[in-house]
């Protein structure tokens, strides 16, 4: 029960980030910089906005993780 947890708020820190964060901070760090190319652009962009994505998985998880620990009752061949 726990990873169940664990899986679906990892999936919604994801969602939510991608959707609300992710976009508007590689948007930011793409305006910090100055660029010879329109790739150059495309590249930091996507990199930003999959770092961002993969690092609100990780939070989701450990967060959801947490959870599911507080939620599940240890069983009495473990005490």
């Amino acid at each position: 029960m726990r990873y169940l947890i664990a899986m679906i708020a990892a999936a919604l820190a994801a969602a939510l980030a991608m959707f609300f964060v992710s976009s508007r901070v590689a948007s930011w760090v793409v305006s910090k910089f100055v660029f010879e190319n329109p790739d150059q652009v495309a590249d930091l962009h996507v990199a930003v906005f999959m770092g961002m994505n993969v690092a609100a998985l990780i939070v989701g998880w450990i967060l959801g993780w947490g959870i599911g620990g507080k939620m599940v009752t240890p069983d009495e061949d473990d005490a």
